[in-house]
């Protein structure tokens, strides 16, 4: 029997521009990097891009886009940042107003769009290399959590770091460590390994965003700082309007994951 080849990034944008796709991204088109969405008015932008300098672990700049223009020049020609995602969050005035698939009807000329790291896309690397992805193979979103670590402020964007979490068995800590610090432009390495309650988590069955997954005997919980804090900032801060990917639910970008690694 012939395997069929995986789908290219190009391939998933189209059928998520179809709607024919509108779960999490995790695991999808292996190889090519992630990228996390956050749309600020461009009078906005110049606090947020300082805001991603300050914060280069969470917010890793890949890509910003000219204001009013919904089409990445970099990261993947020819897609459109307001379709081709399977799912946005728009944030108003601190509040989640609304989740959608199309960001048609909420595009505005004065919209500036930023794409940020995603850990998604050193995930494929930690496969490679024989250390598991727990969530992955449970099928579900990873589980992220707002933490007390505090964002460094910008303007009127400040607020506490989030991460996500996969388990990993101790014997491979010094092994995942090495392989996602690698990727410094999708979160790089861990931010902290070991008790949850040391970072704010009092619960990592009740994570605030994505999907709970088992912890075994003899791993140890690891976190990498994650791109839905901006999202946690606009909740905390009160931001007017910033407009997200909704957790878990990615830009698939035409980069190869090595395009966002170091030697």
């Amino acid at each position: 029997m012939v395997e069929t080849p995986p789908l290219t990034p190009r391939e998933w944008r189209e059928r998520i521009r179809r709607g024919e796709w509108t779960r999490p991204t995790a695991g999808l088109a292996p190889g090519y990097a992630q990228a996390n969405l956050v749309i600020v008015p461009r009078a906005l932008a110049y606090d947020f891009l300082v805001f991603c300098q300050r914060n280069p672990k969470p917010c890793p700049v890949l890509e910003v886009t000219e204001p009013g223009d919904p089409h990445p020049r970099y990261t993947a020609q020819g897609a459109d940042l307001r379709t081709d995602l399977p799912k946005y969050r728009v944030y108003a005035r601190g509040a989640l107003a609304a989740e959608v698939t199309d960001l048609t009807a909420y595009w505005r000329e004065d919209l500036v769009a930023f794409l940020l790291g995603c850990s998604f896309t050193f995930e494929h690397a930690m496969v490679r290399a024989g250390i598991p992805v727990r969530h992955i193979e449970a099928g579900a979103n990873v589980p992220m959590y707002i933490t007390t670590i505090p964002c460094k402020p910008s303007g009127p964007f400040q607020g506490p770091m989030v991460v996500s979490m996969r388990p990993i068995p101790s014997p491979l800590l010094p092994r995942v460590i090495q392989v996602t610090s690698r990727y410094p432009l999708a979160h790089g390495g861990p931010v902290h390994v070991g008790d949850p309650r040391e970072i704010g988590i009092q619960d990592l069955q009740r994570p605030d965003f994505g999907d709970p997954v088992e912890v075994r005997e003899g791993e140890v919980p690891v976190f990498w700082a994650c791109g839905v804090t901006p999202q946690a900032v606009a909740l905390r801060a009160g931001i007017d309007l910033l407009i997200t990917h909704a957790p878990g639910h990615m830009f698939l970008t035409d980069l190869l994951d090595e395009d966002l690694a170091v030697a």
